[in-house]
């Protein structure tokens, strides 16, 4: 569900923050890293960057919010990286190779790094939805999108490189 981090999008330093409200992160600036015409696609999306407040270095943290009809990621699965998903408000619809499954708040998933496994959530409902999201940064891992052409590599600064399955870039 991650699409990396944004560096530029990081509104305070570890020096400064202890604790915060979670709902009162500074919503990430950039909607979404993905190229056009797939970051229109994430209209609707509203993530909270909350590991970056901390410095956290090893994995990133998300609060994200999905107004109906919105969709968390495109559809992908990751090479090397591991992602989490812990649905906090709402009734978000997972869909994966086995198809869509209705989440509920309480309920959570994983995604294990190098299973194929493609996933993403998507807001079928009327009401918005919000959930946690934890993924390492494991730098070299590949991010492959079955739905789309696209693919992704996580760079050593923390950001991906995006191209068309070809390997021609966007």
């Amino acid at each position: 569900m991650s699409e990396g981090k944004h560096p530029a999008d990081a509104t305070a330093t570890t020096a400064t923050i202890r604790a915060i409200s979670a709902a009162e992160a500074p919503a990430r600036k950039t909607p979404s890293n993905y190229p056009s015409p797939f970051a229109e696609r994430m209209s609707g999306r509203e993530k909270r960057v909350l590991g970056d407040l901390f410095g956290l270095k090893n994995f990133g943290v998300n609060l994200t919010r999905l107004e109906p009809g919105a969709v968390s990621s495109l559809r992908h699965s990751h090479s090397k990286q591991d992602e989490f998903i812990y649905v906090l408000e709402g009734t978000p619809t997972l869909v994966t190779d086995h198809g869509p499954e209705l989440l509920a708040p309480g309920m959570c998933a994983g995604f294990a790094a190098g299973n194929g496994n493609a996933h993403c959530l998507e807001n079928r409902s009327a009401g918005a939805v919000v959930y946690l999201e934890v993924g390492d940064r494991t730098i070299g891992d590949q991010g492959s999108y079955p739905d789309d052409d696209i693919q992704a590599l996580k760079l050593a600064d923390g950001g991906w490189a995006f191209a068309h399955k070809d390997g021609s870039p966007y």
